[in-house]
């Protein structure tokens, strides 16, 4: 078991998290034709805007109540129904998704009763959903955001049994972390429709950031899962939560509507997708595909081919828990020590990583202790790019943002598949990173034995008649 020490020092020199507002507003992105809003400032807003489009290249719909300080002391009411006003009647959005933020949090904005005094005033939002969601950014992380929206979003919008309680046997829940890329949601659709399963992913960023081109612009989300779709998401068979964060979405559509659950800590890695597979064998009553079978049969020659570059190296993680407890997880079943683990917030799932230590810190951490113990890969998000940088060991770039790269959207690290390729992408980038190392430099010629060498003149020595270059 892991020892977890949170940070002692005044603040975050170089932040390796982001903030709860923002993984709020993501999960309210995979809602089809939703427009987040963010309850603050405008540089509240625009800076998570800003990691967004970054990260995923794409035209992203956040909005914002733009308080000022006047408004901030005095209350925010008239900036939230102004909002609300302009995003329905110019958008037309099918939900709005409200987001709190550090500065309406300290306020104290009780914005449940601001909701319902805008609905009590204006009738034509009456059947518009406004789902609230409680996300200070002075605590907590990405991981918290998302967590607390979904079960919100599941509370408030998912119809309670039906009198015959009648469910269909081929639908199935599936509640994705936020670890989750959009690629990884696309993969995990395929595998349960191969089982004849019919999911309904809560939320759908596959739908809505996946990188496609729509027909024609709109100003809210362009895909995801409808409104009405989520309501009847209590007459499906089961829910699958993917990732620690969602057993309390799932737990809360337990106790609205009855379906069970199943939580998947960790969907990377050989033993993981084992279990998975049985799993949806079992509640589907099929036999698992033969596509699946050669496809572990690959992942199993993947991990012997590439446990001799990955194997014994010394790792450096940073990422949200889940994340985390994911690559970590399937690097020491390589054989991979991961000696550096540093976290973003509290989760039960820290103190099972493979590791004598976790620190609830920051990238300054992070390079510390990675120099300190003399790793040799550092895994984390953009950010990280400067410190491997002054490592000089090999970077692997996971989680959000990942702006510096294309495609980050499109990574697949679930499923058999998924995990050879990340096991293949991590070996080729310790492979090249010694590859560059061996590789002969000027100085080296110069020194190499059986070369001849340079006099002062600069010619050479020896018997050939050329400059050393």
């Amino acid at each position: 078991m892991a020892i977890v020490t949170a940070p002692t020092k005044a603040c975050a020199v170089n932040p390796l998290k982001m903030s709860q507002p923002i993984g709020g507003a993501y999960a309210f992105m995979g809602l089809r034709a939703a427009m987040p809003l963010l309850h603050g400032s405008q540089g509240c807003t625009s800076f998570g805007l800003t990691l967004f489009v970054r990260h995923f290249k794409e035209a992203v719909p956040l909005q914002t109540t733009a308080m000022s300080e006047v408004a901030t002391v005095l209350g925010g009411y008239e900036n939230l129904e102004q909002a609300i006003l302009n995003i329905y009647n110019r958008a037309k959005p099918k939900i709005i998704g409200v987001c709190s933020t550090g500065v309406t949090e300290t306020n104290g904005d009780d914005v449940d009763a601001y909701l319902k005094l805008i609905r009590s005033k204006h009738p034509q939002l009456a059947k518009l959903p406004l789902v609230y969601v409680s996300t200070p950014d002075f605590k907590g992380a990405f991981q918290d955001g998302w967590e607390k929206a979904v079960a919100r979003i599941v509370e408030v919008l998912v119809d309670g049994p039906n009198a015959n309680r009648l469910r269909d046997p081929s639908r199935v829940n599936v509640l994705p972390g936020c670890h989750l890329t959009p690629g990884d949601i696309d993969e995990l659709r395929v595998i349960l429709e191969d089982f004849g399963l019919c999911p309904s992913f809560l939320p759908d960023v596959a739908g809505s950031l996946d990188g496609h081109i729509p027909d024609e612009f709109t100003p809210t989300t362009i895909g995801g899962i409808g409104v009405g779709e989520i309501a009847s998401m209590g007459r499906a068979a089961w829910t699958i939560a993917i990732g620690a964060q969602m057993q309390r979405a799932a737990e809360v559509m337990q106790a609205k509507t009855g379906v069970p659950f199943r939580v998947f800590e960790r969907m990377c890695g050989l033993r993981p997708n084992d279990e998975f597979m049985a799993f949806l064998s079992e509640i589907s009553g099929r036999p698992i595909p033969l596509k699946y079978r050669r496809q572990r049969s690959q992942l199993a020659d993947a991990m012997l081919d590439a446990h001799f570059h990955i194997g014994g190296r010394k790792l450096a993680i940073g990422a949200e828990p889940d994340l985390l407890f994911d690559l970590s997880g399937m690097l020491h079943d390589m054989g991979a020590q991961v000696t550096v683990a540093v976290t973003t917030t509290q989760s039960e799932v820290i103190e099972r990583i493979k590791t004598k230590k976790v620190l609830i810190g920051d990238l300054e951490d992070l390079e510390g202790l990675a120099k300190r113990k003399h790793c040799d890969l550092l895994i984390t998000h953009s950010h990280g790019r400067q410190a491997a940088a002054r490592l000089k060991v090999p970077f692997h770039r996971a989680g959000f943002p990942m702006f510096d790269r294309l495609g980050a959207g499109h990574q697949v690290s679930v499923g058999y598949r998924g995990t050879r390729n990340l096991i293949f992408e991590i070996a080729n980038l310790v492979m090249a990173h010694r590859e560059e190392n061996d590789r002969p430099t000027p100085d080296t010629w110069r020194t190499a034995p059986g070369l001849p060498q340079r006099s002062d003149h600069g010619r050479s020595t020896g018997s050939a008649e050329r400059t050393i270059a």
